[in-house]
């Protein structure tokens, strides 16, 4: 059997285990510049574009060369998408709701607050028709999107002082993803201040900021937050699962062979699922070098975790209200929720609850 044909019969994740590369046809290579919204340091993240490559690679039989470049060094964080819209690079790996300054929807391809966790996203997306929808919405700005990895369920950021009530929340400036977060915050009373991470830390040490939010432990202490804002609070009710994206210029998609679009395909899967098992894996040791560090670890009341509910209700509803395609994208999500939600009751949420109370 030639390459060929093993790629057809056992599929490309098979070719990876047999350790065979793929043969292709044979032509000029082809050289994409995939740009990331990320900074080195924060090499969970960027291990998932640099796992990509090197598996395209792999998978193309160096038919495809796929240059990674962070945050900053071809154009600022949240410059990406206009950069893969525009062609200026072939693709990036983002979170979309960096840009609902654009529109609102971005939000719906990523993590929207008391939404799905990672696993919900993934079913949402691949079997419950969001990948369908976001790529209505992506055709719009010349995108097509693949999963990049989800980062679970995040923790509630790092902050000066405790926060004891929703009062404690007034005034507040936090580094929080804008949009339809930061909507529901200012309804808090909190200022919400959308920047690249990258900025952030400076921001909190020179007071600029009061709080900051990103992801969990393995990122956050790589990030040195703890240094400046001991109080460190959960749950992140705003992501339940950020869905990462890679974005690809929808022209350069289109234009490569069936099988090379397989191939992409292909490899952003295996660097989606190898992101998300990275932050399964590595969150619990960083949470315990963190405590270790003495960083006070406290959980959101809940009056504030309610008053954060219905702020967020409230927000999606005036979303809905402007927007049809939100509207349309939002109520899919929220039927998928819904059923998800049902059935944990008597799968994971009560398996869960029982092993959290055992010991080991």
């Amino acid at each position: 059997m030639d390459r060929r044909s093993l790629v057809k019969h056992v599929g490309m994740a098979g070719v990876l285990a047999a350790g065979v590369a793929p043969a292709v046809r044979s032509q000029e290579v082809l050289r994409w510049r995939l740009v990331t919204s990320f900074p080195k340091v924060l090499d969970a993240i960027s291990g998932g574009a640099e796992k990509f490559a090197q598996s395209l690679r792999f998978m193309s039989g160096g038919q495809i060369e796929v240059s990674v470049h962070s945050a900053g060094e071809l154009m600022p964080a949240f410059g990406v998408m206009e950069g893969v819209q525009n062609g200026s690079v072939e693709m990036a790996l983002t979170a979309p709701y960096y840009f609902t300054d654009k529109d609102y929807c971005f939000a719906l391809g990523c993590a929207v607050p008391f939404g799905l966790t990672a696993r919900q996203m993934d079913a949402w997306m691949e079997w419950g028709g969001g990948r369908k929808l976001m790529d209505d919405f992506y055709a719009q700005y010349n995108i097509k999107s693949l999963s990049a990895g989800n980062t679970g369920t995040q923790m509630g950021g790092w902050y000066r002082k405790e926060i004891r009530t929703v009062q404690d929340l007034h005034g507040l400036r936090m580094r929080a993803g804008g949009g339809l977060l930061g909507d529901a915050l200012q309804k808090l009373g909190v200022q919400a201040v959308n920047m690249p991470i990258a900025d952030a830390q400076q921001a909190l040490e020179k007071n600029r900021l009061d709080a900051v939010e990103f992801v969990g432990p393995y990122d956050d202490q790589k990030l040195g937050f703890g240094k400046i804002a001991p109080y460190y609070y959960y749950p992140g009710w705003w992501e339940g699962g950020a869905e990462l994206a890679y974005f690809i210029n929808a022209k350069a998609f289109v234009a490569l062979t069936p099988e090379l679009r397989a191939m992409v395909e292909a490899a952003a899967a295996l660097a989606a699922k190898d992101l998300t098992a990275k932050y399964l894996a590595y969150n619990p040791a960083a949470l315990k070098k963190l405590l270790s560090e003495r960083v006070q670890l406290r959980a959101f009341p809940r009056e504030l975790m309610d008053a954060g509910f219905k702020a967020v209700m409230a927000t999606m509803a005036e979303h809905e209200g402007r927007s049809a395609q939100f509207k349309k994208i939002h109520r899919s999500m929220r039927g998928f929720q819904h059923d998800q939600l049902l059935w944990d009751r008597f799968s994971e949420f009560r398996y869960a609850s029982y092993m959290s109370a055992v010991r080991l």
